[in-house]
């Protein structure tokens, strides 16, 4: 049981760290098993700089966000985009590729929280 602990944690580090540029950055906070069959929940604190993107990816699974701080961007292949300001959430369904990018000044902070396929990256980034 440890040792699918230490592998979830790995996959969810490695799987948060693609989008690690300058300006944005994402704590994990927590990977735990559900009682869902091969499911995992992740969460993360994800940091904007003023005007930097996530950059284009997907995730195996839902990510259900809530603006801490700032405001940002949704953006989502076919989609208007949304815009999301501090104590409001978005809701990004498994497998579609979106962007997040902070349009204020200031830092914008995003508590995000995952529900994907174990095993998997939590992201993948997205041409």
């Amino acid at each position: 049981m440890r040792k699918l602990l230490i592998a979830s944690v790995v996959i969810a580090i490695t799987g948060l760290a693609f989008a690690q540029q300058a300006g944005f950055k994402r704590t994990l906070l927590q990977t735990n098993d559900l009682s869902v069959p091969d499911k995992v929940v992740v969460q993360a604190i994800a940091e904007f700089g003023p005007g930097v993107a996530a950059g284009r990816h997907t995730h195996p699974g839902e990510e259900i966000g809530y603006v801490m701080e700032g405001q940002i961007e949704i953006k989502i292949d076919g989609q208007a985009p949304q815009l999301i300001p501090a104590g409001q959430t978005f809701f990004i369904p498994k497998g579609l590729v979106h962007d997040g990018i902070n349009i204020t000044s200031g830092t914008s902070k995003v508590l995000a929280t995952y529900v994907v396929e174990k095993g998997k990256p939590v992201a993948t980034p997205a041409p």
